[in-house]
């Protein structure tokens, strides 16, 4: 039995090398599928996996021996590669520092973001963690001024054809399916934000994508574990900000292109392959203002139990 994947429906499939192996069990310890056992000094597979192989790659990747190679699922011993030592390894307060200078940044030079500042960015969010692996997260990229405004001319437009959604007759009938919560939701952050979206358009004004110099989506399919495009998409956001740029999610874009033929055709004229539980844009380019100040932040509530 292997968990399906929109990329693989098969198991990863495990090679010992007992030659190489010298019993110490870590691959044992980390594989939490329970593919390891040790019999006479030495790893073997063992006789009752929980689902079969996932291809995490952890107990390839801790063999101090190299005696285990794993393959299929998208994982391959050629993907392993040496990690820095841990004093080379960001600081916390390297790290603090660089997330707390963030700001969601909306006002953006016309620069062009290049494309290997582009490929350190994918790379980031692709070290993202994930629910099953392979990560089955999708990644729509507009790499230029140009396609980012043609997304957000064509998500106006699209929105124009659905008025009805955000109309009173619609939203009295749905209140008592949804409830006080999402109807105070639509009306009081929904629709306006759909008006402010198409107005300001008509207006030649972007406050959908903001005319950034690179937009990212981050989706997933019918598989995904509904966090892992969140993740993928923050990694990146993080990454961006490492390179220089500045950075915003835009959250108003993915629910609205989730149900309807309305919007599966927009989904596919932009090249989205699937509908999506959960999903985010980003938007990146080189900031026109800077902050010298932060704010802190808080949580709606810390429960120790």
């Amino acid at each position: 039995m292997a968990i399906p994947t929109s990329r693989t429906n098969e198991k990863g499939k495990i090679t010992i090398d007992e030659s190489k192996c010298n019993g110490c069990g870590l691959c044992v310890e980390v594989c939490k599928d329970f593919n390891f056992q040790i019999r006479n000094k030495k790893v073997t597979l063992s006789d009752n996996p929980l689902f079969g192989c996932l291809a995490c790659g952890h107990c390839m990747a801790i063999c101090p021996t190299e005696a285990i190679a794993i393959s299929g699922r998208e994982l391959s011993p050629d993907d392993l590669f040496a990690l820095e030592p841990i004093e080379r390894r960001s600081s916390y307060g390297q790290m603090l520092n660089l997330l707390e200078s963030r700001r969601s940044i909306r006002e953006f030079s016309d620069k062009a973001i290049e494309r290997d500042i582009l490929d350190k960015i994918i790379q980031a969010a692709q070290s993202a963690p994930m629910g099953i692996p392979p990560s089955d997260v999708h990644l729509l990229v507009l790499d230029s001024q140009v396609k980012v405004r043609k997304f957000a001319e064509d998500f106006c437009t699209y929105l124009n054809t659905i008025k009805w959604f955000f109309s009173e007759w619609f939203l009295t009938i749905m209140r008592p399916f949804w409830g006080k919560t999402n109807d105070k939701l639509f009306r009081q952050f929904i629709k306006p934000l759909a008006q402010e979206y198409t107005e300001n358009m008509k207006a030649g004004i972007d406050l959908v994508t903001y005319d950034a110099p690179l937009a990212l989506y981050f989706y997933g399919s019918p598989y995904t574990d509904p966090a892992d495009p969140l993740i993928a998409a923050t990694y990146a956001m993080i990454a961006g900000e490492s390179l220089g740029l500045g950075t915003c999610m835009i959250g108003g874009i993915h629910p609205f292109i989730q149900n309807g033929k309305k919007a599966k055709r927009f989904r596919e004229m932009q090249g989205i392959r699937f509908k999506s539980r959960e999903g985010l844009f980003v938007v990146f380019g080189f900031p026109k203002v800077h902050y010298s100040k932060g704010i802190r932040r808080t949580f709606a509530a810390i429960d120790f139990s």
